[in-house]
Order: structure tokens, then sequence, then C-alpha cells
């Protein structure tokens, strides 16, 4: 299983995630760098483990901005691939950001989160605009409920919107508890991977939020997880790769 490391931008900098309340995340402290700049961490992340990819969560874009073109910039330039999550919720701003990676980052993707959607029927549509190898559909929940503001999603439970995104045409997953993200709490979300991986063999699954120590680690491959997401377990050593 491999490990996908998470840049989450605020306010041009990069912050620790707690539980998905965004008004109480702060600048990221980090063994990994001198200060929470974009670039430093991106540096630190390939320069202490070698990741060559990120999950770039663009926490202002998320919440109706402009993405942050400049910031995306300094990541590739520190050398990862970024999978952009910037509230990817029609498809003019997934052919913005598709044009985006093809100029500069050929290998990210583009994150769809379930909470950025407006339309469940524009799924198809956005996945038509990037093309299945580069859209990645995130699976966004708190405290195990889905987080839509779709109408179509409002009647269905996690398992459900996953067989919808699938049947959209998403050959990659995420699988996110907001609640659990920075809380040193554990992964809430075992056994709807498990379920995921029974039902869709062939699916990339990936997974994290909650992650502390390599026993969740190998929870989560047990879970069937191809990837999982780690931010704060890094940043404060607890997890040496």
């Amino acid at each position: 299983m491999k490990i996908l490391p998470v840049i989450d931008l605020l306010a041009g900098v990069v912050v620790q995630g707690i539980a998905g309340r965004r008004s109480e995340y702060r600048p990221i402290v980090s063994r990994l760098c001198a200060d929470p700049s974009p670039a430093s961490v991106a540096r630190g992340f390939r320069d202490t483990f070698g990741f060559d990819t990120c999950y770039l969560a663009d926490l202002d874009a998320i919440a109706g901005a402009e993405p942050s073109w400049r910031l995306y910039d300094e990541v590739v330039a520190a050398g990862l691939q970024p999978w952009i999550d910037a509230g990817t919720g029609d498809v003019a701003q997934a052919r913005a950001l598709n044009r985006y990676l093809d100029q500069h980052a050929p290998q990210g993707r583009v994150v769809i989160g379930l909470e950025s959607l407006l339309d469940a029927d524009s799924l198809s549509e956005i996945i038509a605009a990037l093309s299945p190898q580069r859209a990645v559909f995130s699976l966004d929940l708190r405290d195990g409920r889905p987080l839509t503001s779709a109408p179509a999603f409002d009647s269905l439970d996690p398992m459900h919107i996953a067989e919808f995104a699938v049947a959209a045409g998403i050959e990659a997953l995420i699988v996110l508890d907001l609640s659990a993200v920075g809380m040193n709490a554990g992964v809430p979300t075992l056994v709807l991977c498990r379920t995921l991986r029974a039902r869709y063999p062939k699916l990339e699954l990936i997974s994290g939020g909650g992650v502390r120590n390599q026993a969740d680690l190998r929870s989560l491959a047990a879970a069937g997880c191809n990837q999982t997401l780690l931010s704060s377990a890094l940043h404060k050593g607890d997890i040496l790769l």
C-alpha cells in the first residue's frame, strides 16, 4: 500500500486539519520543514520520504474561491505531482484543472469531492471532461454520514453513493470521514472499505483520516486500500517510513 501525503492549503499556507472544522485550522508545525509554505512542506515530503505525489486540498477553492494556481506551481516545482481537490463541482472547473495538469503536472489528477457536487447528474460529465484515468471521486463523510448538498444523494447511504460513482465511470475512490482528520483516534472507514473492496475488486481504493501508527496502516491495507492519505503522523514523526 502506498502513502499519499496530504497538503491542506488555506490562506496561502499549509494548515493542520482538525475534524473538518476549517475555522479551527492553523498553520502546520512540522519536523519536516521550517515554515508552512507549500513549497517548504512539499520539499519536506520529497526530501524526507521520497514522495513524488501528494493530495492537494485547496480549502479556499473548496469554499468557492478561485483555485490557487500559484501555490500549485510551488508544489509542482518542489517535485510533487498533485491530486488537486479544489471544489470541482462542474465541467468548467474540471476543464480548467485538466488544462493546468496537462501543462504543469501530467501525472496529476483531479479530485471530485462529494461535498462539492451540487448535482449528481453532473458527475458523469465531469469524468468525461477529465478522463476516467485522471478523475478521482472523494466519498466525503462526517461521522459516517455523506457530506452532500446534492438532492439526489440526500437519501442514499455511503455504499449506494459509491455505487453511483462507479456506475458513472469512476475508477479511483477516496473514502474519507472528515470527523477523524487530525484527531489521532484511528480510522473509522475500515468496514466500508472492506465492503467496497469485496464489491469492486479492481477499484483503486484510497482512505485515511485518523491514522496514528503502523498498526493503522496495516488495518487499511487489510481492508483492501491501495493508498492511504497521511498528514499529521508524518509531520509529528509518529510514522517513520
